[in-house]
């Protein structure tokens, strides 16, 4: 495995590589959580070896955080880091498919750029051509954080152009979806998953190209290694579901 880390995409935000050492691969751009509000890329290293062993390099993104971010910054970054990748990920191999996600304030983000084109728009990037997306546990309402700095009530549940529910529909089709949010997540996350899920039908969005699982156990713990050297069950998912439309 190639680990190349720190690589300044914009700004000074950064990014790591985690690459196969030959061969032709996918990659998986990943946004980690912490609420925007903490967390870094480093933490992501325990997804690279199940994702490289199966040819899919892993692409671990920093973007801005509250309190020294405001909205859309941190968006705006992962925009910047997805377009990175298309620029210049043939500098490090024959990247065959792009797919991006993130986890909980991560989920958020992916699903921000997902259905709101207007982010990766901005960097000459189509979101329908992203090859696939994994939302996992992300907020579709206005993210808690968000109204928090607003200097509203976090419990509220707004949906604004700052939400990515606001955007269904606004499109005629969209790239392939894994959504992931657990039985006993945070207070709420489950039925608004849920809703997202009721919005996508409501719109006649082909069934066939999302999917939604619903974990056992609490907010996130299936991002976790459950063992040294074992793999979370995330990265598994990731790699089932990244094997599944590589194979289409």
């Amino acid at each position: 495995m190639r680990v190349i880390k720190d690589i300044i995409y914009s700004g000074d935000q950064g990014l790591d590589l985690y690459l196969p050492d030959s061969g032709p691969f996918s990659i998986f751009i990943y946004f980690h959580g912490g609420g925007i509000e903490k967390g870094d890329k480093a933490g992501s290293f325990h997804y690279a070896p199940p994702l490289v062993e199966n040819q899919i390099a892993l692409c671990s993104v920093n973007y801005r955080m509250y309190p020294s971010a405001k909205y859309p910054e941190y968006i705006d970054d992962c925009a910047a880091a997805v377009a990175w990748v298309y620029e210049h990920i043939k500098e490090y191999g024959e990247c065959k498919q792009v797919f991006v996600g993130g986890s909980s304030a991560g989920g958020y983000l992916s699903m921000m750029l997902c259905f709101d084109h207007q982010f990766l728009a901005k960097y000459g990037v189509d979101a329908d051509q992203i090859d696939g997306f994994v939302h996992d546990a992300g907020q579709p309402t206005c993210h808690f954080n968000e109204l928090k700095y607003r200097g509203l009530d976090s419990r509220r549940l707004i949906v604004d152009e700052r939400a990515p529910l606001y955007h269904i529909g606004t499109r005629e089709s969209y790239p392939p979806m894994l959504f992931l949010v657990s039985d006993d997540d945070m207070e709420n996350r489950l039925e608004q998953t849920l809703l997202v899920m009721s919005t996508m039908k409501h719109f006649r969005y082909d069934e066939s190209k999302y999917e939604l699982k619903i974990l056992h156990g609490k907010h996130c713990r299936h991002c976790k290694q459950p063992a040294p050297g074992v793999p979370s069950y995330f990265s598994l998912l990731v790699v089932d579901f990244i094997k599944k439309w590589t194979a289409q």
